[in-house]
């Protein structure tokens, strides 16, 4: 059994600067697939890519049982040196993820909201802090925790479907992105339309998206794959610990600031979310998704 507020496998800060995985000219270790419930890992030895393939229906919702598989995933992967990227794509049709799972947000006890957050926060400071170099491939809407996801990686491919919308809709809900969420936005889209887009809880078509820069390049469906597998070839030419410290240094200071302030976003995050009022928002809001289904 897990304490509460801890995740098996998951405690450990991200490292950097470390030394590439595969000495060149060696064969590469063999890794075979591995599969959770929501998560599918699938690794080509020959390329030393991984491909992540989101499967938690209906949406992908990231559930405290989401986030520990997928840190847990991400952890084997960073262990395991035949590894040098990754590809995030989803198995659902429509959707990357739809972000947070509300219902691990409303009508729990204070521990729970205590361990969902933590889980959320080890999944950035995971992913965000990855030495391997990540690919999001977002073949369907992202909002939110989706978003953070995307945002999180060396690069994002969307489809170009003008159906398919991606970006931080927390005012929506009636809730705020917190400080590292916002801080990984204005950084991929600059302070301007990060403002603009966080306090109108926007969510960005995938034309729009990318005028913004918050995806990297739109793609037709069926190129998807292609081109995240050009993309990563792209990045793995690049000698590992260079990129690897270029990358410490570009995001380090974002990484220090959440786990100097952790404990108290956790406490933040559970004082505001406990609240009566924050509380109606979120059940109205879970209402009206009945609703639309």
């Amino acid at each position: 059994s897990v304490p509460p507020g801890v995740l098996p496998l998951c405690h450990r800060p991200p490292a950097w600067g470390r030394a590439p995985r595969q000495p060149p000219g060696l064969p590469l270790a063999p890794c075979r697939a591995f599969s959770n419930n929501k998560i599918l890992v699938e690794l080509d030895e020959s390329s030393g890519v991984a491909t992540m393939k989101f499967k938690s229906p209906p949406v992908n919702s990231l559930s405290l049982d989401f986030l520990t598989e997928f840190c847990i995933s991400l952890e084997k992967l960073e262990n395991d040196r035949a590894c040098r990227g990754v590809i995030f794509v989803s198995a659902i049709p429509k959707i990357f993820s739809s972000g947070l799972d509300i219902t691990e947000m409303c009508g729990k006890s204070t521990e729970h909201y205590t361990e969902f957050w933590r889980a959320v926060q080890e999944t950035w400071l995971r992913l965000y802090g990855s030495n391997m170099v990540t690919v999001a491939a977002i073949n369907g809407s992202s909002p939110a925790g989706g978003c953070l996801l995307a945002l999180s990686c060396d690069y994002r491919i969307m489809v170009e479907n003008p159906k398919f919308s991606i970006g931080l809709n927390e005012a929506q809900l009636g809730i705020m992105a917190p400080f590292w969420f916002k801080d990984t936005f204005v950084n991929t889209v600059g302070h301007r339309v990060a403002e603009r887009s966080l306090q109108l809880g926007s969510l960005h078509p995938a034309p729009e998206a990318h005028k913004y820069g918050l995806v990297d390049e739109l793609v037709p469906e069926e190129k998807l794959q292609e081109k995240a597998a050009a993309v990563m070839a792209q990045w793995l030419a690049i000698p590992d610990h260079a990129r690897q410290l270029t990358k410490s240094m570009m995001r380090k200071a974002l990484l220090d600031r959440l786990v100097a302030h952790r404990e108290e976003d956790i406490q933040n995050f559970v004082s505001f979310i406990s609240k009566d009022s924050i509380q109606k928002s979120l059940r109205m809001y879970m209402e009206m998704l009945k609703k639309k289904n």
